[in-house]
């Protein structure tokens, strides 16, 4: 019994001090960008960075119970864009209501999700080669369905006096809805993870998978649950990314897994699975977007955004692996 209290204590007392590191990160770039660009640290900016953080937010918290399992998803990205593409067909090619052509998207997004799932725990197909796959054909159907043009939501309305566009780019009380839908996701991700069977499950299999199936648990069955769930992260995302555009850009969408993915890491959720926080992957989500952000406005090239991003990814996951050797 001591032993397991001291193991305890020894999790949370790691998880706080990598929450700690990575928000201490995110201020230090703050303050680094703010100092090196006058245009940084402005209202303006600040906003285009939460709206941002919103759509690459709700895609990390997503993937974050796909890696907590030890699994990882590469198709968030183009799922979130054919999420924002069966919108489109819904609600601007069918005349659907708009309400019902966004749980349509969700739907959609799930659908992949819970494919991806079924094809890990089902046919034991590593999640890599899965997603992979999951990605090349959620990339092709959204060019098909589209007729690789962009779907606009121009009279498009959720009620008399609320347009799609306002679903992201509305404001209440100073703040964008995309970042109020961002930050509820999250609480509501954060209690999934913390509070129910499906959480408890989420770690369990992560940890140890064959010790989890050998204790009773239908091990696929969750596997395939988080999947799908996964997959209607990634619906609410192509909502607020459509929202955000006030179109569905099929060619978009292949590179968020990368960002998100990275936010998932940075925030302390480890590879090698059973173990993570939401909130640590808020905070990562953050440093993603202010990196990016800052790099750009130094004018800073869109491929060595790309090497400073992944040189982040490793160092990250150095990090993790040697935490992980210590213990």
């Amino acid at each position: 019994m001591e032993n397991q209290t001291s193991l305890k204590n020894s999790i949370f007392k790691s998880s706080a001090t990598q929450k700690l590191l990575a928000f201490s990160s995110l201020l230090l770039l703050v303050v680094i960008f703010s100092i090196a660009s006058p245009n940084f640290f402005t209202q303006s900016n600040i906003k285009s960075i939460l709206l941002a953080t919103a759509v690459n937010g709700v895609l990390a918290v997503g993937v974050t119970f796909v890696i907590i399992t030890g699994g990882i998803d590469l198709s968030i990205g183009t799922v979130m864009t054919f999420s924002s593409v069966a919108a489109g067909v819904f609600i601007t090619m069918w005349g659907l209501p708009t309400w019902l052509g966004l749980i349509g998207a969700i739907l959609a997004g799930s659908l992949c999700g819970f494919i991806n799932g079924f094809n890990v725990a089902r046919f034991k197909i590593p999640a890599f080669i899965a997603t992979l796959g999951m990605m090349m054909i959620t990339k092709g159907l959204s060019l098909v369905f589209s007729d690789a043009a962009p779907i606009y939501f121009t009279n498009a309305k959720l009620t008399k006096h609320i347009k799609f566009s306002d679903i992201s780019t509305g404001i209440v009380l100073g703040v964008p809805n995309a970042v109020i839908i961002f930050f509820v996701v999250a609480i509501l991700a954060g209690i999934i993870l913390n509070y129910t069977l499906l959480g408890r499950y989420n770690f369990a299999i992560g940890s140890n998978e064959e010790a989890t199936r050998l204790s009773g648990v239908n091990t696929d069955r969750w596997i395939i649950a988080i999947h799908t769930l996964t997959g209607a992260f990634c619906g609410i995302a192509g909502i607020l990314m459509a929202s955000r555009l006030n179109s569905a850009q099929p060619a978009l969408g292949q590179g968020y897994e990368l960002d998100a993915i990275a936010a998932v890491v940075i925030g302390g959720t480890s590879l090698s699975g059973g173990k993570g926080t939401i909130l640590g992957t808020i905070i990562g989500a953050f440093i993603m977007s202010v990196l990016i952000n800052g790099l750009r406005i130094l004018s800073v090239p869109q491929d060595r955004q790309t090497v400073i991003t992944g040189i982040i990814v490793i160092v990250a996951v150095i990090v993790d692996v040697a935490r992980r050797n210590k213990k």
